[in-house]
């Protein structure tokens, strides 16, 4: 068993994540020894703790076209790793899901991130990953921050989460695809690229 499997059990048999393991749901989230590229996300919905993968939605296909990578690069390559900070769907709010616990990420990233060496870049998807991640460098809101990209490079690139749902944001920002999701496309390109 290799350390990153020795993590994932270790997160199953944590007391905190019990509840979750009576339920019979699996931790979700993707890492890979020679993983070159990190999606941190805020915690998986329903649909995808059912499913017990990783963005193979439309949040998902969105975002490998931001990327410029087929579904098969980005599952079987080795390439990419995917971090939500909570690996647990942690229900049901008022509007939409709850956020992440805290204190998940805190216990768990870091973790996982020393066994990936090779990582190039962490990719901050929604407010949550960048909140987390940027700590005080974050702007007052998601879009500042995900316009003033530049300045978290070359170590991070915070975006706007790919969801169908975020369709207004879009449409006020078109900015964001025309400008900025073409650098975003050449980046992961040149990385990958890279032996």
């Amino acid at each position: 068993m290799d350390n990153i499997s020795r993590i994932r059990e270790q997160i199953k048999k944590d007391p905190e994540n019990q509840e979750f393991q009576e339920k019979g749901w699996q931790p979700i989230f993707m890492a890979n020894k020679q993983a070159k590229i990190v999606i941190v996300g805020s915690a998986p919905g329903i649909k995808t703790q059912e499913k017990e993968d990783v963005l193979r939605d439309k949040s998902g296909n969105e975002l490998r076209n931001w990327l410029g990578v087929s579904e098969d690069e980005f599952y079987h390559s080795g390439d990419f790793a995917v971090l939500p900070l909570d690996f647990y769907f942690p229900g049901k709010a008022k509007v939409g899901d709850l956020p992440p616990r805290k204190g998940f990420a805190d216990k768990w990233h870091r973790l996982l991130l020393n066994e990936m060496p090779n990582v190039q870049l962490i990719i901050l998807m929604g407010l949550h990953a960048q909140k987390f991640y940027l700590k005080s460098s974050a702007k007052r809101t998601l879009t500042e921050t995900v316009f003033s990209y530049e300045e978290y490079l070359p170590d991070y690139f915070p975006i706007v989460h790919p969801s169908p749902l975020n369709f207004r944001w879009h449409a006020k920002n078109p900015t964001f695809k025309e400008e900025i999701v073409p650098i975003l496309n050449q980046l992961t390109q040149t990385i990958l690229s890279r032996k």
